[in-house]
């Protein structure tokens, strides 16, 4: 089971301010950055498919290291941290991992069943290692910053050094100039586009009228999620194909893209409102055929609406028609990848958890709205009875959480 204090870690990331020594016109989080690094890495390497060998599982596991990484070493100012891990790699590295240690060691790799704690040990030890997946990141990495920074830099453009900082970025960027993503996204077209469209879900804050700490934004639950996704995969009794966790993770990872639209419109009215879900369901359809869709290549469509359509319901394909499961998951002889499995309620496990997480985390930090409680009362009692995930969805953890 996923610990308590590896999910703490990875909502810390909501609290790791960005460019904090800088005007900021809206407030950066690395779990945002981090969150809109790993769509952009998603469609770099989507683009990259046709010339090179894509290993989409040391892709999601890199993002993870990377992303545990940066927690664990918090706001390190980037010219520092670059310097640091140049003078000073292998024993930040060590330091990282004796602080993940406990968390990832009793963790297998859903994708090859070694645990995390080895991988990740491997992924910072050996540059060879994830080599062109890495590479990857690390472009997705440096179009993510050059997103904020452009945000920062028109708030404030003559503020000492900051030119020296932009044209450091952009020489970053050049780097990666071989990646044919990173040339579509520097022409300023459709591929642009849907990257600025992704980050417009950093401004929908989650939880909207109801003041929390930390804040989360849509954009930052969805990689939650997809974590959340990824690590629960790990304890399936059958260990998930490639093509069937990459479809698990990157369909939570964009589940709420369509909010980009329709923002994030609270449960009680989606489900207590009768026949709403259903037309705002049609409405988020209807938007992501005409103003998703067209931003990205066509022989991607098929894909992404076969992520956004039933998100969170048990589906495969067979005769290239979708079947949608109800009641009783993916039947056993409709798990392998020739089927295009997609595990919907297990992702919508990880949703709830998620949710649960952000309203427990702030009763504990003493701000405790009825609309939070609530909350907690409503996902505890829809899973009090299942008793693999039941320890995760109990509210009296979080009476201890400032001993995590």
């Amino acid at each position: 089971m996923i610990s308590e204090r590896l999910i703490n870690r990875i909502f810390e990331a909501a609290s790791i301010q960005r460019w904090n020594d800088h005007i900021r016109p809206v407030e950066l989080t690395e779990l945002d950055k981090q969150a809109h690094k790993m769509i952009i890495a998603w469609m770099l390497a989507k683009h990259q498919e046709e010339s090179w060998e894509i290993d989409w599982t040391r892709l999601m596991e890199a993002g993870l290291f990377e992303f545990l990484h940066r927690v664990v070493l918090t706001d390190i100012k980037p010219p520092v941290f670059h310097y640091l891990m140049k003078k000073a790699g292998p024993q930040l590295n060590t330091y990282v991992l004796s602080e993940l240690e406990e968390e990832l060691s009793p963790i297998c790799s859903p994708g090859n069943g070694r645990p995390l704690y080895e991988l990740m040990e491997e992924y910072l030890f050996n540059p060879e290692y994830s080599k062109k997946e890495r590479y990857i990141l690390n472009a997705a990495h440096y179009l993510a910053t050059k997103w904020e920074f452009e945000m920062v830099y028109h708030a404030y453009p003559n503020m000492y050094g900051i030119q020296e900082t932009k044209q450091e970025i952009d020489d970053k960027i050049e780097d990666y100039y071989q990646l044919i993503g990173v040339q579509k996204i520097l022409l300023g077209g459709k591929s642009h586009h849907f990257i600025d469209l992704i980050s417009q879900l950093r401004f929908q804050k989650r939880w909207s009228r109801t003041p929390r700490i930390p804040h989360t934004t849509v954009l930052g639950h969805m990689l939650v999620v997809a974590l959340l996704t990824y690590l629960s995969l790990a304890h399936l009794a059958i260990r998930p194909g490639p093509i069937r966790l990459y479809n698990d993770f990157y369909t939570a990872l964009i589940h709420d893209l369509p909010e980009v639209y329709t923002r994030d419109i609270i449960s009680p009215i989606k489900h207590e409102v009768e026949g709403l879900d259903q037309v705002i369901l049609e409405y988020e359809k209807r938007k992501l055929e005409d103003k998703i869709l067209p931003l990205l290549p066509d022989e991607w469509h098929k894909e992404m609406v076969y992520f956004l359509y039933d998100q969170f319901e048990d589906r495969y394909v067979q005769d290239r028609k979708v079947v949608i499961c109800k009641g009783g998951g993916i039947p056993q002889d409709k798990q392998a990848d020739d089927y295009m499995p997609v595990d919907g309620r297990l992702i919508k496990v990880a949703d709830d958890l998620s949710a649960f997480w952000e309203a427990g985390l702030s009763i504990a930090h003493g701000i405790k709205s009825p609309n939070l409680r609530d909350a907690l009362d409503r996902l505890e009692n829809k899973y009090q009875n299942n008793k693999e995930i039941a320890p995760l969805f109990n509210r009296n953890l979080f009476e201890r959480i400032g001993d995590l």
